[in-house]
């Protein structure tokens, strides 16, 4: 089997379940030593590890909180000391809080903003120096982001900082051939998809569905392949035709 990713070494923060677990397992298919993190449930990523040794990959997880930039940087640190040098990093934790932009609190915007903004530019920041020449950097935003929805006022200004740093990244590492890009999922089977949603969802993709976990890591995979190195500070929409 074709193993093109074989030899390369990827971090996939937040993948212990959803779009990271897929992410992950996904990327170790295709050859990759992969760096499952999680930040409480440290079972959730033992059994993605073993999911992965399972099918003959090669994975180990490390707890990280990314909201704090002292662990992002130990989470660096331990996969260099134990899997060599990194290649591929997608920046993948998000969490939401859903409610009216009246109703928000700060603290509310403080753990928006702190895991999807302030966590995902230090994660950058981390690969920017860390990540080998001809590296690949991936952060998921949402393809919420260019459409109209209410009480998510948090959410999607925390995921547009998100895809503000992919573009002057991207200017920042092209001397180095690193590629940087977003990768904007749509509706997707996670738990961050309310059940009352998911039919109205379903219905405004033309393949009359929602996306799978799948569906979005394999975009991701080709963003972290050798075929996508002509592109770099784009917004890939992996929303099944959702616009």
């Amino acid at each position: 089997m074709s193993q093109p990713l074989r030899g390369k070494t990827a971090i996939v923060t937040g993948s212990s379940r959803g779009i990271g677990r897929a992410i992950a397992e996904v990327l170790a298919a295709d050859g990759a030593s992969v760096v499952v993190n999680y930040v409480g449930n440290r079972k959730a990523a033992d059994d993605v590890v073993a999911a992965i040794s399972a099918n003959g990959g090669k994975a180990l997880a490390i707890q990280a909180d990314i909201s704090m930039p002292a662990d992002v940087r130990r989470l660096f640190d331990e996969t260099e000391s134990r899997l060599g040098a990194i290649d591929i990093v997608v920046a993948n934790v998000g969490i939401a809080v859903i409610k009216p932009l009246v109703e928000a609190s700060e603290a509310d915007f403080d753990l928006v903003f702190g895991t999807n903004a302030k966590g995902t530019f230090f994660t950058l920041q981390e690969a920017a120096k860390r990540v080998r020449d001809g590296g690949r950097i991936i952060a998921v935003s949402t393809g919420g982001t260019k459409m109209f929805f209410t009480q998510t006022a948090l959410y999607l200004g925390s995921k547009g900082a998100v895809e503000q740093f992919v573009r002057v990244l991207s200017r920042e590492l092209g001397p180095r051939g690193v590629t940087v890009n977003a990768l904007s999922p749509g509706f997707t089977d996670t738990e961050l998809l309310p059940e009352r949603d998911r039919a109205v969802a379903a219905g405004m993709s033309p393949f009359g569905r929602i996306g799978a976990p799948r569906d979005v890591a394999d975009v991701a995979v080709f963003l972290a392949s050798d075929e996508a190195r002509w592109l770099t500070g784009e917004n890939i929409q992996a929303g099944g035709g959702v616009a």
